[in-house]
């Protein structure tokens, strides 16, 4: 399933937390991210460059940081595969959803 990058900000903001993977990784390790509003940085990544993870202030900033074997999530957009959206499936979504 592919969204949008704006979709998905506004679905962080809903569902708070994302799993994905990039189908051009040789292994597809999930990818976590996630929107806690109650922080001063809010939006977070988890599996990435960074040891622990790392937060960011705005989702720009987390789409434009070079984390993701040293690219950005911008740059890997249209490798993206999204797993599941606040820990629902997203075939489970598509099917509730989409048909």
């Amino acid at each position: 399933m592919t969204l949008s990058s704006h979709c998905l900000t506004k679905a962080l903001k809903t569902w708070m937390k994302l799993s994905s993977f990039f189908s051009s990784d040789p292994l597809s390790e999930d990818h976590m991210i996630g929107y806690l509003p109650q922080y001063d940085k809010p939006y977070w990544v988890g599996d990435c460059d960074i040891p622990d993870g790392c937060e960011f202030k705005t989702a720009k900033e987390m789409f434009e940081a070079n984390i993701f074997d040293g690219r950005s999530l911008k740059e890997r957009w249209d490798d993206v595969v999204l797993v599941n959206i606040g820990g629902i499936s997203v075939n489970d979504l598509k099917r509730s959803w989409f048909e």
